[in-house]
């Protein structure tokens, strides 16, 4: 455990989950006098939302308007419910996106500036909030929000994973129990948080909801393994939409370790092909749409065993220059990790891939050409068309589609409340996050979770701490 500090018995607030969700609900509710633990069973803090890449998403924003970006929120709310397939919960959208743009000015008086604009797959306009470095945001987000929070006399224990919450005779959630380095400890608290993330690295709950994705292999960090879900299932607690699980189209599985390679690459003017050298897919629909589009690519069909069949393409491959990369600063990790493939021209590039030059160099010039008329006769993309791919050298990146989000969780109300079987409030125990379900319907728009980590985060700090001057 960090901080050289004794894990008390009793707090106003428990945090349980370190990442976006628990750190923002941290800040949120010390700053209102809540004393707050948060309890992270990982060596470290951050979840999953360390890894986020691409950015935040918010509609009407100061940061828009200073670039120029005429947005409003009716657009950001039916775009996202468009993604969703309708599917998304309306009162829960309705807050989310009224509430985008104070969250990023929020971030900023705690020293989180996300002042460049990039855009992601299912949106019209430049919502995507990052740092002006461009370097990626989840990283960026934890890191600083992690010493405001410490700052701010918040204590964080690692290695210290809740195994129970408890309850009052009527019910009411009243503490945990948790299991440290030190053996198992009872924790009182008016108001418990589950910020514990998804269930993307859970094999046995994804076999559940969703034998079809079972094999695939995930870009979350492996502690993403549910672990709130089945906590508040066993105080009662409803889950819902559990088999909306995303797949996010470009993840690099060829290691062990897998790598997503952030929906702000292809934002930037990124394109995608497949081994013919071919675009297939407009890159910017939603993640569910070209997610399946690289799963259907087919090779030629060949003479196999004297029988004429079709085989699956071993992925696909991202094609950006020089301008694209100075845009996207995720890319000089890619590479040093050696996930980037290199061409002096676009010739060379296509021999190092193993597509077809003259398709290459034509695919680029075609998607050239409709950037310069902004018009994409063959896919019709209308967004992430700023730049040219024209200056050399030229780079790839082999991807796949893997398991990335899960849509679905635990049922809350948009006072971040946690509901029951029967829709009634479970006293004391909150949830938000990826750890909830509802809002995204059954595909999430990419940008969205960072947003909704900060604004449902806030609304949990905010509403524990409305409800714990309750208690006496």
């Amino acid at each position: 455990m960090p901080n050289n500090k004794e894990l008390k018995n009793k707090y106003d607030a428990i945090i349980v989950g370190s990442g976006g969700t628990g750190l923002t609900a941290a800040l949120q509710a010390r700053k209102l006098g809540l004393n707050v633990v948060i309890l992270e069973k990982n060596e470290k803090t951050g979840g999953n939302t360390s890894r986020a890449s691409s950015g935040m998403n918010a509609s009407e924003s100061l940061v828009q308007l200073q670039e120029g970006i005429i947005d409003n929120n009716r657009d950001f709310y039916e775009e996202t419910l468009k993604g969703g397939g309708l599917l998304n919960d309306r009162a829960m959208l309705k807050y989310f996106v009224n509430h985008s743009a104070l969250a990023i000015s929020w971030l900023m008086k705690y020293g989180v500036n996300l002042t460049d604009l990039t855009i992601t797959g299912g949106m019209s306009k430049k919502r995507a909030h990052r740092p002006g470095s461009m370097e990626p945001v989840g990283f960026y987000l934890t890191s600083r929000l992690t010493t405001q929070v410490k700052k701010a006399g918040v204590d964080i224990f690692t290695s210290a994973k809740v195994s129970k919450l408890l309850q009052d005779k009527n019910g009411r959630v009243n503490g945990v129990e948790v299991e440290t380095e030190d053996g198992v400890k009872t924790i009182k608290a008016k108001a418990v948080l589950l910020a514990t993330g998804g269930f993307g690295a859970s094999k046995d709950i994804i076999k559940k909801y969703r034998p079809d994705l079972v094999d695939y292999k995930t870009t979350n960090q492996p502690g993403a393994t549910g672990d709130g879900l089945k906590l508040a299932e066993n105080v009662g607690a409803q889950l819902i939409q559990m088999n909306f699980i995303q797949v996010h189209p470009t993840a690099d599985t060829d290691n062990p370790h897998v790598y997503l390679i952030g929906e702000g690459l292809r934002g930037e003017g990124a394109i995608l092909v497949n081994k013919a050298g071919e675009r297939f897919v407009n890159e910017l629909s939603t993640r569910k749409i070209v997610s399946n589009a690289i799963t259907d690519l087919h090779e030629a069909r060949k003479i196999v065993s004297n029988a004429i069949t079709d085989l699956h393409e071993d992925g696909a491959y991202l094609i950006f220059d020089y301008g694209v990369r100075a845009h996207f600063a995720a890319v000089e990790f890619y590479d040093q990790i050696g996930l980037v493939v290199h061409g002096d021209s676009l010739d060379q590039l296509a021999e190092k891939i193993g597509v077809d030059p003259y398709n290459l160099n034509e695919t680029v010039s075609n998607w050239n050409k409709a950037v310069e008329t902004h018009k994409d006769k063959a896919f019709g993309r209308t967004t992430g068309m700023d730049r040219l791919l024209d200056r050399g050298p030229y780079f790839a990146i082999h991807i796949h589609p893997a398991i990335h989000y899960t849509m679905g969780g635990i049922h809350i109300d948009t006072d971040t409340e946690v509901l029951d079987t029967n829709g009634n409030v479970i006293k004391g125990l909150y949830a938000a996050g990826e750890a909830s379900g509802g809002l995204h319907g059954n595909n999430r728009i990419g940008g969205n979770s960072i947003a909704e980590t900060v604004i449902f985060g806030r609304q949990a700090g905010i509403q524990m701490t409305k409800y714990a001057r309750t208690i006496k």
